[in-house]
This record gives structure tokens, sequence and C-alpha cells, in this order.
């Protein structure tokens, strides 16, 4: 019966509003006192039932609920046949609920736009090589599906024949539809905007990127800020306080309608759904531009920030090196670049990447007891040889001997701002090789963009050598830059910089960047980073697009500025309504709660600006 009538707690505010009219009418223009004290006693009895009902829900877990100090309001207004004010303030009330549940689906908006955006239907190849429709569950990793023009992709995977351009606007929220061919990757619920390809699925349903989007924006938006947590236990004693205090006032002045209209004046309505509603709605924004927020909490640290700490390699440079120079000291080059090629098709790093994309051609030899050594390469057996490949610090790990001509070669290219991969075979070393990966196009005015968001400190913290980074920090105009660090010198410093008070923020994208990225205040991962620095980041910038980090900065500190504001018009209303109680002669228990609802529409409108948020 309860949730029943809870159900249709619209439909009850509505008959009560009308029964309202009625009594209004009855009085003003046909002075019928009957009609007039009967239509507000209906409209009392009928709008304080679903308020009750919350109120004895709430008590019976504890919780002295605003619903209490209403119903209690209304039923001494009844009592002291005050039908006017008892109907009007339970009218009021339930349609500021109705404003606040309407407001709170709208600032949700973003969670139901991509799950409407959600591919239903997917076109995949039977054994026989024709296309069929089928429905998306159905669709199984390694399958092969059909995508036409207009059409949303289903999964994630990668493009096997065909090519055309995609719209990615809902997954990393850049407008420009992006060429897509074979071997690129293509993510769920992007939209075929010309072309028509066929892909194989690699990740289905929840695990695809898309599905992951819309689980992380539904938990962020579930969760509490720190204000929001102290809200609710400032609540629990402030309902209890406004109760003693309303009936000290009738203790002492034995005036029912003014210790009545204490308990009405007293409601913090608006501090209760202003910062929820402000942090749902940054939330919101974010999903919408390719950033999502895990939690509330995140967005009052990230607004804080004083340091931000980047990770090199995928992050400020376009994770996308290439082999610059090279250089050969033994006698049989192609049997050493086919050893060095088949130890490094064993990693996905991105120096090996541009290794083995320079060296495809060489024949493929079988790998025995791989070692990889943290920080400084890996050592593996291969065709009875022991080929060591990494930095120079690996190589004196291992004393494998650097001649004056290899050292002065090393230095000559780290000052040229080039990373540096070594390779020894049994103990010998005989290639030198001279990596460069470019930075990422706009990266410099997206940090001065940080800068004038009032981030004090951008650090460069990278394994590459110390050479590198430097020139990194000079073309970019960091505040520092830290080469040769080992994933636990990055956490060690980063700790450092905690432990003199700053708020630290770290921004990377590998296995090796999790610890930091679990450490910091506020860890940022690149969407197109590995599974491991997304799950223990704070902050995903979907498909890495660095130029979404201004813009996630600017709207946390939009969001934060926001809470406050509307923490601050809540706390106001109640004071200023308190006090023209007690200086005025106008104040009434309708009118308390008229302005009530009044601020709870204003936080609600303050925070719905937060939607339509553009740094500027």
């Amino acid at each position: 019966m309860q949730q029943t009538i809870l159900k249709h707690k619209n439909h009850i505010t509505v008959i009560s509003g009308l029964f309202i009219i009625i009594g209004f009418i009855a009085h003003f223009i046909f002075t019928n006192t009957v009609i007039f004290n009967s239509a507000f006693i209906i409209a009392s009895i009928l709008g304080v039932i679903p308020i009750a009902i919350q109120a004895y829900q709430a008590i019976k877990v504890k919780v002295v609920s605003i619903d209490i100090l209403v119903t209690i309001a209304v039923i001494g207004a009844f009592f002291i046949q005050n039908y006017e004010e008892s109907a009007i303030v339970t009218f009021l009330f339930l349609f500021g609920s109705y404003l606040e549940q309407r407001t709170l689906k709208q600032t949700r908006s973003a969670i139901k736009e991509l799950t409407e955006m959600a591919p239903e239907t997917a076109f995949k190849q039977l054994n026989e090589g024709q296309f069929e429709e089928v429905d998306i569950d159905k669709v199984e990793e390694g399958d092969i599906l059909l995508v036409k023009t207009g059409s949303k992709i289903p999964v994630d995977g990668r493009v096997t024949t065909g090519k055309g351009y995609v719209n990615e606007a809902n997954i990393t929220g850049e407008s420009l539809p992006l060429k897509k061919e074979k071997g690129d990757k293509v993510f769920a619920g992007t939209i075929m905007d010309n072309g028509t390809i066929q892909i194989v699925a690699d990740r289905i349903g929840e695990d695809s990127t898309f599905g992951r989007i819309i689980e992380l924006v539904e938990e962020a938006q579930d969760s509490k800020s720190e204000a929001e947590r102290f809200i609710d236990q400032f609540s629990r004693w402030y309902t209890p306080v406004v109760l003693i205090i309303g009936l000290l006032v009738w203790l002492l002045t034995k005036d029912t309608a003014l210790a009545v209209t204490v308990l009405v004046l007293g409601c913090p309505g608006a501090l209760v759904i202003g910062v929820p509603v402000s942090n749902v709605a940054g939330i919101g924004n974010g999903a919408k531009n390719g950033i999502l927020f895990k939690g509330s909490e995140v967005i009052s640290h990230f607004a804080n920030v004083d340091t931000i700490l980047f990770d090199k390699t995928g992050t400020l440079t376009e994770g996308k090196p290439e082999v610059s120079e090279f250089v050969y000291y033994g006698n049989n080059q192609e049997e050493d670049l086919s050893l060095l090629y088949s130890v490094e098709r064993e990693s996905d790093h991105p120096l090996a990447v541009a290794i083995t994309n320079k060296l495809a051609q060489y024949k493929l030899r079988p790998v025995d007891n791989t070692q990889v050594i943290k920080g400084g390469g890996v050592i593996a057996h291969v065709d009875g040889h022991i080929v060591t490949v990494g930095n120079k610090t690996l190589m004196e790990q291992e004393n494998i001997p650097l001649s004056d001509d290899i050292l002065k070669e090393l230095d000559k290219l780290e000052r040229a701002g080039s990373s540096i991969v070594l390779t020894a075979v049994d103990r010998k070393l005989i290639i030198l090789m001279g990596i460069r990966d470019q930075v990422r196009a706009g990266v410099k005015q997206d940090l001065q963009k940080l800068k004038s968001l009032g981030v004090k400190n951008l650090i460069v913290l990278s394994g590459d050598n110390q050479g590198t980074v430097n020139l990194v920090k000079k073309e970019l105009g960091l505040t520092e830059a830290h080469g040769d660090m080992l994933p636990e010198d990055k956490q060690e410093f980063l700790k450092e910089r905690q432990s003199t008070g700053e708020i630290v923020a770290f921004i990377g994208d590998g296995v090796n960047d999790s610890p930091s990225l679990a450490t910091a205040e506020v860890g940022i991962a690149m969407g197109n980073g590995t599974d491991v620095a997304i799950e223990s980041s704070d902050i995903v910038l979907m498909n890495s697009n660095f130029n979404r980090l201004p813009h996630a900065l600017g709207l946390a500190k939009e969001t934060y500025a926001n809470m406050r504001q509307n923490i601050l018009i809540a706390v106001g209303v109640v004071i200023i309504l308190l006090f023209s109680l007690i200086f005025s002669e106008w104040m009434s228990m309708s009118i308390g709660m008229l302005v009530h609802e009044a601020s709870i529409l204003v936080v609600i409108l303050n925070a719905m600006r937060l939607r339509g948020y553009q740094l500027k």
C-alpha cells in the first residue's frame, strides 16, 4: 500500500493542487466557507500521506529526515485549524520533490544518451560467408562483422577490410570523423559516417570501451563526495535540533502556529539537493566530452590540484616512436638483427614496437627463458645465444663492456633527444639504436591552459635518459624534468611532493605507471593505455585525447565552485527565513515553504549550467 501511494505521489500532488484551487475559488468568488475548508482539509490529508510515509520509512532506518519536520508541521497546522497553511505547505513540498526528481533525471541525461547510443544488433558473418543481422548478445569475440554507412559500430574491434570515416564524438568528445582502414581500432557505439568496413570483434558487451564508459559514469554519479557525506551527517543532527527548537518555542510561547512555522522554515531542502546535483551535472558534462570522472570525490581533489606529474611516452608524446639512428658493431648483421627482432617481438613496449617495425623483414627465431628487468630491458635465450636488450644501466648491471667510442656515440644521441636501446649478444655489445618519439600536437598550448587554470608545477618523469627529457622540458615549457627513473622512483618522487602538502595528480598510460596512478590524489589515465592503468586511475581521457585535460580541470573547478555556491544559497535562505520570522510580521508557513522550494529551484538551475560548460 505504501509503495503504491509513493508510486503515485505526482498524481497526488496534482489532485492536491486542484483542491487548493477549488478552495480559493470557493473563498474569493462564492465566499463559501464550507467548500473552502473542505477543499483545504482534503488537500492537506492527501498531501501529508506520502510525506508521512517517507518520514515513517526514514524513522525505521533510524534517520530523522526533513519529511518528519514537514509532517509534524502540517499535522500541527491542521489541528490548529489552519487548513490553508497545511494544504499549501504539503503541495509545495510535494511539488518541490517532483522538481528535484525531474532535474536529477535531466542531469543524468549523459547516462540515458549513452545507453540509447548502445547498438542493439550487428551484421555477423556466417559459416557460408554471407552476413546476417543478429541480436548484439549473439556476437562473440573473433566474429567478423559488417558495418555500413550510417550504422553504429557494435563492438570494439579492428578493421580487416574496407575503409571509411568514423564519428567517435560519444567516446572521445572529438567532433571530426576519423579515417579508419585495415588494422585500425574501432569502438562500440561510434558511428560509421561514410564507407563500409568489416571488423573482427575484440571486446563485446560490458567489456567494450562503450560498456565500460556507461558502467564508470553510473558508478561515478552514484558515488558521494566528502561534502555530500558531510551534509548527510549534518542533516542527521540538524533535523533533530530543529525539532527541539520548535518544541522549545512552543514550551516558552505556547504559540503552536509559531512553533510549527519554525519547523517549516528550518527545512534544509536546498542543502540536501544542492551538492549532489552539481556533481551529477559535472560528471555528465565530462562523459559527453570524452572525460570519465570516477566519482564525486575526484572532482574536489582535482579542482584543488597544485602539481601535475606526467609520464613522457604515450602521454606528452605520441607513443609511436621510430628508430632514427642505428650503429652496428658486429660481424653478421643479418643474424644479429634477426636475434634482436625475435626478442623484441615478445614485448609490447613502445620502444620494442618501434624496433620490430624497423626489423619486420628479418627471420623470427624461437625465444626461450625471457627475463624482463624492470626499468632496464630484457634478457632472453635465442638459438643458443644470450641476447640482452635495454638501456645503459642494464648493460652495466650485466657487466657488458662499453668502449669509449660507444660511450661517446651514446652521449651524442642522448643530447640529440633520442631514447637509447643497446643490444648485446653473448655479452658483447653489437647494436646501438636511437629512437625518437614526436611530441603530441597542441600539447604545449594545453599545458599553458593548465597553468592559466592555476596549476603551479608541471613535471615530466620518465625512464628515458636525462638528455631526452630535458629537451621535452625545454620544448614544452615544463617546470621540471627527471629522467632515468624506474616506476618506484616515480612513486617515491610523488610521495615526496605530497609530503610537502601539495595536491598531486599523475598522468600516464602504462602498466609501470599504475603504482603512481594509485598513489596520487588524482590518477589520470590515457584511454588507449593499458587496462591496469585505466583501472588504477581516477580520471580517464578516452582515446588518449590530451587536449581534454584542460577541459577536465576547468570542469572540475567549475563544478567545485558550483557546489560551494549551492551550499551558500541553501544556508543563506534558512538564515534569512529564521531572521524574518523573528524580526518581521509577514513571515508565515506557506511563504517560508514557497521560499524553500524557490531556493531548491535556484540551486538546481545553478547546477544545470554545468551541463553546457566549455573551457574558454
